[in-house]
């Protein structure tokens, strides 16, 4: 009973440390934006097949709009 408890903690643990990192992560990504895209020469498109945004031309082609 003790050790279902524990692993319990320790997965409660390690999920909580690994939701914590999502956001760190991403906002040390540096991003395009719409406006970012549009200035440096390309266009905001939908893709439906990944259903992200993405830059087409210019500067950030290919890269997905934050």
């Amino acid at each position: 009973m003790r050790t279902r408890r524990l692993l319990g903690f320790i997965a409660a643990v390690i999920l909580a440390a690994l939701g914590a990192m999502g956001p760190v992560a991403q906002a040390a990504v540096t991003g395009v934006d719409g406006q970012k895209c549009m200035s440096a020469g390309g266009k905001v498109k939908y893709d439906s097949g990944t259903g992200l945004w993405t830059c087409i031309g210019g500067k950030y082609d290919g890269e997905p709009i934050s």
